[in-house]
C-alpha cells in the first residue's frame, strides 16, 4: 500500500479513536486500524457503492473489551489466539460456510482449527511474521543476527517494540529459547517476562500499527524493531532503507488473523457475507501479497502466486525456528495480558 495513503488513512482513524468511521450503514466492522484500504474488498464497492462503517481498536484486548461494554458491530477481526476467549464470552455466532463462496479454498489447516461442536467460528484472512527489523543506514548490520540487539545499550532510546501482548511475548519466549509457547512453562514466562523487563529500557515507543512504526523508522527516530512483515514490504517500496531478518539465531514468529461473526450484530447478514466474500477474491489475495507484504488464507490464491512471489514479499520458509502464534493455554495469555501492563509502565 502506498505508504503516503496508509498514514492518512490511520491518521484519519487516530482522529476518531473510539468512534465510528460512517460510511453504508448496513454493516459495522469492528478492525485494526490500515484494514479500511479498499483494496482488500474490491467488490463490495462495487456492489454496493460504498465501503462499510469501521470503527478500530489498537490491540484485541481492546476491542474485546469494547465488544463487552456493549459496542455492537456486526464483524471483526481477532487473532488466532482470542478466537476461543471471544467464544466462551459469548461474542460470536457460527458463520454459514454455505453463504461463502470459496470456502472450499481457504487454507484447511486454519478454518479447521477453529471448529467447534460441528460449526466454525473463524474465516481466516490475513497471516503474517513477526520479526527483527532495521535500518540498514544506521545499524551495526554485524549485529541484526540475533535478538539480542533489543538489550544492547548502543541503540537505548531508538528501539521499538509492539504494543501487543502476543507478538510481544512471541519476541520474550523466542529470545530464552522457546519456540512453541502452547508448550510454555510458568519458568518460561518468568524468564521471558525479565528479558522483556530489560528491553524496556531500551525502548523509545510501543508501537499500535504498522504505520505509526512506519513514522518512526521514516524519521531515524527508531532504527530497530519488532515487526509485522508489512512494515519492511511497504517501507521498501517507498524506497527507504528499511529490511526484515527472520533468520535470526534465535527465530522469528508467525500469526494469523481472519474475520468473525460477532453475535447481536446491529444489522441483518447479507452484507456482512458480501464483504467476507470480497476479502476472498483472488484478487484480494493478490492485493495483500503485494501491496502489504501479507499472506491471505484463501489458499489456492496463495498457490497461484507460487513460491518465488512469496518469497519476493518476505513470505518464504526460513531454516530457523519460527514461533507461531497458535491457540495457547488462556489461563497463562491472561497473565501474560496483566504482566505486560506492568513493564510498559516501568514495573
Amino acid at each position: 500500500m502506498n505508504m503516503k495513503k496508509r498514514l492518512l488513512a490511520t491518521t484519519a482513524a487516530t482522529l476518531v479513536s473510539g468512534a465510528v468511521m460512517a460510511a453504508d450503514d448496513g454493516l459495522v466492522v469492528l478492525d485494526w486500524s490500515g484494514y479500511e484500504d479498499e483494496g482488500f474488498f474490491q467488490k463490495y464497492i462495487a456492489k454496493h457503492g460504498d465501503v462499510p462503517t469501521f470503527s478500530f481498536f489498537g490491540e484485541e484486548e481492546e476491542a474485546f473489551q469494547k465488544l463487552r461494554a456493549g459496542f455492537r458491530a456486526d464483524v471483526s477481526h481477532p487473532c488466532s489466539q482470542s478466537v476461543s476467549k471471544w467464544l466462551e464470552a459469548g461474542l460470536l455466532e457460527p458463520l454459514d460456510t454455505s453463504r461463502i463462496d470459496l470456502w472450499d479454498d481457504v487454507n484447511m489447516e486454519m478454518k479447521e482449527a477453529f471448529k467447534f461442536n460441528g460449526e466454525y467460528y473463524l474465516l481466516p484472512m490475513d497471516w503474517g511474521t513477526t520479526a527483527l527489523t532495521y535500518r540498514t543506514d544506521m545499524v551495526d548490520m554485524a549485529k541484526m543476527d540475533s535478538l539480542a540487539v533489543f538489550l544492547d545499550p548502543a541503540y537505548a532510546g531508538r528501539i521499538a517494540l509492539p504494543d501487543n501482548v502476543d507478538d510481544i511475548y512471541a519476541l520474550g519466549y523466542l529470545a530464552n529459547g522457546v519456540t512453541d509457547w502452547s508448550k510454555a512453562t510458568d519458568a518460561d514466562f518468568e524468564t521471558a517476562s525479565a528479558w522483556l523487563r530489560q528491553a524496556h529500557q531500551n525502548v523509545r515507543a510501543y508501537w499500535a500499527d504498522g504505520a505509526e512504526l512506519a513514522q518512526l523508522m521514516g524519521s531515524g527516530e527508531v532504527v530497530v524493531s519488532w515487526a509485522w512483515s508489512e512494515t519492511p514490504a511497504t517501507m521498501a517500496a517507498e524506497g527507504l532503507p528499511v529490511e526484515a531478518n527472520r533468520s535470526t539465531k534465535e527465530g522469528s514468529s508467525s500469526w494469523f488473523c481472519g474475520y468473525v461473526n460477532l453475535a447481536n450484530g446491529p444489522n441483518p447478514e447479507d452484507k456482512m457475507y458480501d464483504f467476507f466474500n470480497a476479502w476472498m477474491d483472488p484478487g484480494s489475495a493478490n492485493y495483500i501479497v503485494s501491496e502489504w507484504g501479507y499472506g491471505h488464507g484463501n489458499q489456492t490464491a496463495m498457490t497461484a502466486i507460487g513460491a518465488e512471489g512469496l518469497a519476493e514479499a518476505g513470505l518464504g520458509p526460513v531454516d530457523v525456528p519460527v514461533l507461531a502464534q497458535v491457540p495457547m493455554n488462556q489461563a497463562l495469555r491472561e497473565k501474560m495480558i496483566a504482566e505486560f501492563e506492568k513493564i510498559k509502565a516501568g514495573f
